[in-house]
């Protein structure tokens, strides 16, 4: 049987030590805040609003929640991002995505501070992600996978990784993560040829491509280590991931549930995130 790659420990690795630099920048009188700014009622941004609450509440870290009407317009938007870019007291800003509006969410990611941008909606954010220049922070989800593989001891240097996905919320950015740390990564897609036989040959397989249980026993090998990182609802309603669990871990080395996987380390990063804001301002 696969090892399984719960992140609920991870999370709480992390969430200690960032509890203890928290209580650091408190004694020298700054207080790390972040401001969440949710539009609508969406139960998905409601959730992760509230999961991330949860863990800054559990770090230490001051929250300014912003809720707008969904109905509300462009400038009303605009003008809550300019607010939080103004306020000297706010670290980090997490903008529950997508926005109905596309043009809307794009000004908005253009107008945020890149110096509040903990989840990388910006470009410049972004842009520090491919050059490995340190500018802004990768998005947290990437960044989470990260997290999971260090907290297991899984050395990515020189390993051959394929990422199924090129968002530039996760498959993008996290190869530039894996490929700073050394390793050969293979972007892959809906048009990729001949999936499965790259996806077995590599050694870390990191599923990202948004379908229920796409990736099966065909598209792995003994010996990898597979991170899946999508949230999806089957035919029956349960939460799974892009992975066909039951079908993958007899199969594999090491492989990550879902749900308690790359998800239960997210907000933790973006906790994390918040505290280095706060200490490069200090």
């Amino acid at each position: 049987m696969a090892e399984v790659l719960k992140g609920v420990p991870a999370a709480a690795k992390l969430t200690e030590e960032l509890t203890a630099r928290c209580a650091a920048l408190k004694a020298g009188g700054i207080t790390p805040t972040l401001a969440t700014l949710r539009v609508g009622e969406k139960s998905g941004d409601v959730a992760y609003e509230s999961g991330a609450s949860k863990r800054c509440e559990k770090i230490g870290i001051a929250l300014k929640k912003i809720v707008l009407p969904e109905n509300s317009t462009k400038d009303e938007i605009l003008n809550r991002i300019r607010m939080i870019n103004e306020d000297d007291s706010i670290h980090g800003c997490l903008m529950c995505r997508p926005l109905d509006d596309k043009d809307t969410e794009r000004s908005a990611c253009e107008l945020l501070s890149p110096e509040k941008d903990v989840d990388c909606m910006t470009d410049l954010s972004l842009a520090g992600v491919f050059t490995g220049s340190g500018t802004g922070y990768p998005p947290c989800t990437s960044q989470a996978c990260i997290e999971l593989l260090d907290y297991y001891g899984i050395d990515v240097a020189g390993k051959n990784v394929a990422v199924i996905g090129r968002s530039l919320v996760i498959g993008r950015p996290v190869s530039m993560l894996l490929m700073q740390r050394n390793a050969t990564v293979t972007i892959c897609h809906s048009m990729t040829k001949n999936l499965p036989e790259i996806c077995r040959n590599a050694d870390i397989l990191i599923a990202a491509i948004g379908r229920a249980k796409f990736i099966g026993a065909d598209f792995v090998s003994a010996g990898q280590v597979v991170i899946d990182v999508g949230i999806n609802m089957d035919n029956d309603g349960k939460l799974v991931g892009d992975v066909d669990y039951e079908a993958v871990e007899p199969l594999v080395r090491a492989i990550t549930p879902v749900p308690g996987g790359v998800g239960a380390v997210t907000t933790a990063v973006l906790a994390k995130h918040v505290i280095e804001s706060a200490e490069r301002n200090s």
